[in-house]
């Protein structure tokens, strides 16, 4: 078994739960600007077309076609309009307090805090890397109380480079004090955190809850972050 030290993790969808506390903020963003006197959408639609609105846009700020602010400001109006909802009868601040509440949110996924100890206790140097925004990673990490795990928390816009750049993974190795022989990246994402780290020379832990099918090769794969103490 190969001896790690350092290990990498990414955090959304992959420790902190994404899509639960992106749930709970848009039911209160629905309730809050009575999104249902439109007459146009239910709650479930809303939020179907704006997790393929988000996600769209997400895969084009990875690639550098869209920035951060734009991605911000264009996520709710695409949505909104997409509904049926004139753009002059948007709420001009329902982005900003999306951003406001989501990251106080603190669902994990099971046995997060439980294997984060195990490993800790057991002498890993536990690192975070993330394309999230900095201003809200760090908030997301306080409300779900992981942050005393990290010794690093590497921020896209911190080094400047998006995973699945190698010199995003370069960045958090020098920031880590680490070689890419002794770390090993886990990650929900195939192409930013799997690829990202295979070309990087790191081996990888697919964390695939859903059981998806893929074609893609990896170190380990799990899909319970319990089973990281099968081999760590």
């Amino acid at each position: 078994m190969k001896a790690y030290r350092h290990l990498f993790f990414d955090l959304d969808h992959t420790l902190w739960d994404f899509e639960t506390n992106a749930h709970e903020t848009l039911e209160q963003l629905f309730a809050d600007y009575d999104l249902a006197r439109h007459g146009l959408f239910t709650f479930a639609e809303f939020s179907s077309r704006y997790r393929d609105v988000n996600h769209a846009l997400w895969r084009l700020y990875q690639s550098n076609k869209v920035t951060q602010k734009q991605l911000r400001e264009t996520r709710f109006v695409r949505t909104l309009t997409r509904l049926g909802v004139a753009e002059a009868d948007i709420p001009s601040d329902i982005s900003d307090r999306f951003t406001d509440i989501l990251p106080r949110k603190a669902a994990v996924f099971p046995h997060t805090h439980e294997v984060l100890t195990y490993l800790k206790d057991k002498g890993y140097q536990l690192h975070l890397i993330t394309n999230g925004f900095e201003d809200v990673q760090h908030v997301k990490l306080a409300s779900s109380r992981l942050t005393n795990y990290f010794e690093e928390i590497i921020t896209s816009e911190h080094s400047g480079f998006l995973k699945p750049d190698p010199r995003m993974f370069a960045h958090a190795l020098a920031r880590a004090g680490a070689t890419a022989a002794e770390s090993l990246m886990v990650g929900d994402n195939l192409e930013c955190d799997i690829l990202g780290a295979y070309n990087s020379g790191i081996d990888q832990v697919y964390f695939n809850p859903d059981k998806r099918r893929h074609f893609a090769e990896t170190t380990y794969e799990i899909s319970s972050l319990a089973e990281l103490r099968n081999f760590l």
